[in-house]
């Protein structure tokens, strides 16, 4: 199979995670475009869509999807979005796209993250992907400085402007051994808006598409997984 082929077949696996009657967080990307497409064939079955994009925003509506404003939301059950990296932990690097910050606040109020990837998109240690980080644009330099104090080579994406109004600084050079700490220390930098680690908010469930079909991981799943092979060693 391709890897545009995985990416679908992750993404339609999702399918089996979406309630009838309910309103699906949507999240942005190759892999989440792949959703919705396929949540099309649910429309009549669901309520609608809260969107982490404008990009997607416009697919779903493409679709006859309505999307509502997260403001106006009590619960969403379930967010459904790709990953750069996710690692053994379930952590993540999100923001290739450009929509972290949106997709952290839509992943933040639901009930359930489930991540849709193909298998190239699994490491051992973060960082080999760059890592995206909003900032706001007067800010840019400073936050540039701090960032190479904690060993990274930032670059400014050129001619992208976030849904949010704010730039991109993509890090290079990182290996991200405990995102969850380096998650909230680049937050800390006066000026960024956040970074792409979703690592105090990573995923509940995995749905990877490989050669041998799409698995359904859990992080307790690979945790077991790593204990039984070490045992085995």
């Amino acid at each position: 199979m391709t890897q545009d082929e995985l990416k679908k077949a992750a993404a339609c696996a999702a399918l089996d995670y979406i309630a009838d009657a309910s309103i699906v967080g949507v999240g942005t990307g190759s892999t989440v475009n792949h959703f919705i497409d396929a949540l099309a064939s649910r429309r009549d079955r669901i309520l609608g869509a809260v969107s982490s994009s404008e990009a997607s925003t416009r697919r779903l509506r493409a679709h006859g999807i309505e999307v509502f404003d997260l403001n106006g939301i009590e619960t969403l059950p379930v967010y459904v979005d790709g990953a750069d990296e996710i690692d053994g932990h379930f952590a993540m690097i999100k923001g290739g796209g450009g929509a972290l910050t949106r997709e952290k606040i839509v992943a933040a109020v639901s009930g359930r993250f489930i991540c849709i990837c193909d298998a190239s998109k699994r490491v051992d240690v973060l960082g080999r992907f760059p890592l995206p980080v909003e900032v706001i644009p007067m800010a840019c330099s400073h936050v540039a400085r701090e960032l190479r104090q904690l060993g990274g080579e930032p670059r400014l994406r050129k001619d992208f402007v976030t849904d949010n109004g704010n730039l991109i600084l993509d890090v290079h050079g990182l290996a991200i051994t405990d995102p969850a700490d380096m998650e909230t220390r680049i937050n800390q930098i006066v000026g960024v808006v956040t970074n792409g680690l979703f690592a105090r908010r990573g995923a509940d469930v995995l749905l990877l598409a490989g050669a041998n079909g799409v698995e359904r991981l859990a992080p307790r799943q690979e945790a077991v997984s790593a204990a039984l092979h070490a045992t085995k060693s």
